[in-house]
């Protein structure tokens, strides 16, 4: 199992759109991935569990990934915070 804390850094913070992207990047992993905000941990890869975390500007989570690939999931999952999900500011 790895984690990975992050901070949602993009101006709208993880909105429907932006949840989308993370669930579809998610979902082409075959690790279980699982985001952790506070005391809520909910699945990765549901939209709903997703955008229920209300994740506003400045917001950390710990991202958890769980199998052969957890590594390279992170690795990407993180890319696409970083990159503010490719959403112009």
């Amino acid at each position: 199992m790895t984690r990975r804390p992050v901070t949602i850094i993009n101006k709208l913070g993880l909105h429907a759109r932006a949840a989308a992207k993370l669930v579809a990047l998610a979902s082409q992993f075959g690790s279980d991935i699982k985001l952790i905000k506070n005391t809520t941990e909910v699945n990765g890869k549901s939209i709903l569990g997703v955008m229920m975390l209300a994740a506003a500007k400045g917001t950390e989570l710990v991202l958890v990934a769980d199998g052969t690939d957890a590594t390279k999931a992170l690795d990407a999952l993180e890319d696409l915070i970083a990159r503010r999900f490719d959403e112009a500011e």
